[in-house]
């Protein structure tokens, strides 16, 4: 049974959600980040710093860039199955690409199989061609170790999907997707080296079974609850999660709930003693603003990333980063990354007046290596 909602004020339920997400007490290192949150999103845009990677830069102490690749993959030639701790794979449900922990695969095989009979250029079933020549990759993986696309002679070409164009890429993508393959590393221009699961995961991991779709629907409705830490849940996601969460009340908000785990941070006390007032660079899809109904209901901001937005129809701009000033998110700004050159430029920008963002985009470029 669900315990009474708890009703909160606006601003005390931010300073919430800032702390549960680590914004206030950043993790001491990559492992703790990804244990707390279960997941960190990855895109490989890199306009100002990858997702991933502009995600934790705010949540793990001395993090620098390209840290999480190196913590999932370091040094493929030395690093065994059994010191990774985390890889890279889509989330069942919503498709995306994430650095998962080891706790995931079993809920994750069962996608893998169907995956396997559906049609589809992408992630779908192999073709009588793709068949012949996955046991060709997967015959050479195993004899010469991490490969990609360009290492193989090539074999013509396939329908282009993401970037897929050549009939071993899309091979390769797809056994990847069925489980069969999964990343090694990345190399430069993010190209992708794959290699044998057994060679990426701990035997004790390989063989655990595949959980049942009931305890999967849980884990991913609790996945949900440790990503975001104060959200909405579906009406099929709340009675498998019944046990675990607070209902929270907050005015002008939809029902939202939060882990009763996390209810010793609802301290206003400690709230205010370690709430941090200075500017903070988001991430587009971070955390705090994933959700844009709770984001326009709880913070009063309307944000919507526009990456893949034709350029005619852009609010913001191509990579706007939304700016977090203690309990308000007070406008954006949209930064590039101009490397040749050894500048962050803006290309725009809109800050509620008497908010300065100078120190967090300096910070932002000295971060990226830039001036």
């Amino acid at each position: 049974m669900l315990p009474a909602p708890l009703r909160l004020a606006p601003d005390h339920a931010r300073r919430f959600t800032r702390r549960a997400l680590l914004l206030d007490s950043p993790a001491a290192d990559v492992a703790g980040a990804l244990a707390h949150l279960g997941y960190v999103q990855i895109d490989p845009l890199n306009i100002c710093g990858r997702m991933h990677d502009l995600i934790l830069r705010n949540r793990v102490v001395g993090y620098r860039e390209g840290d999480l690749m190196r913590h999932l993959h370091g040094d493929a030639s030395v690093k065994t199955a059994a010191e990774r701790t985390a890889f890279e794979h889509h989330h069942p449900e919503t498709g995306i690409l994430v650095a998962f922990g080891h706790e995931a695969w079993p809920h994750l095989l069962a996608a893998m199989r169907r995956r396997t009979h559906r049609s589809g250029p992408w992630a779908g079933r192999l073709s009588a061609k793709q068949k012949t020549l996955a046991e060709k990759l997967l015959a050479e993986i195993a004899a010469r170790g991490p490969l990609s696309a360009e290492d193989f002679d090539d074999h013509g070409r396939a329908r282009q999907v993401w970037g897929a164009s050549s009939l071993v890429k899309a091979t390769l993508q797809k056994l990847f997707f069925h489980g069969r393959l999964l990343l090694a590393k990345r190399g430069q221009g993010n190209r992708r080296f794959y290699d044998l699961p057994e060679r990426i995961l701990p035997a004790a991991v390989l063989t655990l079974r595949e959980a049942t779709r009931r305890d999967t629907a849980r884990w991913s409705a609790e996945l949900k609850l440790r990503q975001r830490r104060l959200c909405t849940l579906k009406r099929t996601e709340l009675p498998l999660v019944a046990d675990l969460v607070q209902p929270i009340t907050v005015e002008n908000c939809p029902p939202l709930y939060c882990l009763r785990t996390d209810l010793s941070l609802l301290d206003l006390s400690t709230l205010t003693s370690h709430l941090s007032t200075s500017p903070l660079l988001l991430a587009p899809l971070d955390p705090l603003i994933y959700d844009r109904r709770v984001t326009s209901a709880l913070w009063n901001f309307d944000y919507t990333w526009e990456a893949y937005t034709p350029p005619a129809k852009r609010v913001r701009g191509h990579y706007s980063l939304p700016i977090l000033a203690g309990t308000d998110l007070v406008g954006h700004v949209d930064p590039k990354a101009d490397r040749t050159a050894r500048r962050l430029r803006i290309a725009a920008r809109s800050v509620r007046r008497g908010h300065r963002t100078a120190d967090a985009t300096r910070a932002l470029a000295h971060w990226l290596g830039l001036e």
